[in-house]
């Protein structure tokens, strides 16, 4: 686990929210308040480039799964999960928000814990 996720303070929020909203598992919500306890609170512009945030491409390896796959995490609104397209409060978004490029993270999605690993992050828009 990294030391200490990166987040915009519009991400902290919305996943605080998310969290007072009971949406996840208890094993999430007792990762995720840890997590937003530690966490480092940046402005958007202030926000390395390799760190997974909204309106991003992420490429992670599964090493439970073994694969890798791409995701596009988008607001709330935007979210089209047949497009690829996973809001930032979708479960893949959640485990790796905040994470850079190389970390690896043990997470306890609702399926059971898997390792996964940030290969590429980079800056996606719809235009």
């Amino acid at each position: 686990m990294s030391n200490q996720i990166i987040l915009t303070t519009g991400i902290y929020d919305a996943i605080k929210d998310h969290l007072r909203r009971k949406k996840v598992s208890p094993a999430e919500e007792e990762r995720l308040t840890t997590e937003l306890r530690n966490a480092i609170q940046v402005r958007r512009r202030e926000l390395p480039e390799d760190v997974v945030t909204v309106d991003c491409k992420v490429k992670i390896k599964d090493h439970t799964e073994n694969k890798e796959e791409e995701y596009i995490f988008v607001g709330i609104a935007e979210a089209k999960p047949k497009k690829n397209k996973y809001s930032i409060l979708s479960d893949m978004a959640l485990a790796t928000l905040g994470y850079k490029v190389g970390d690896v993270i043990e997470w306890p999605f609702a399926e059971g814990e898997r390792k996964i690993e940030i290969l590429q992050v980079e800056p996606w828009s719809q235009n």
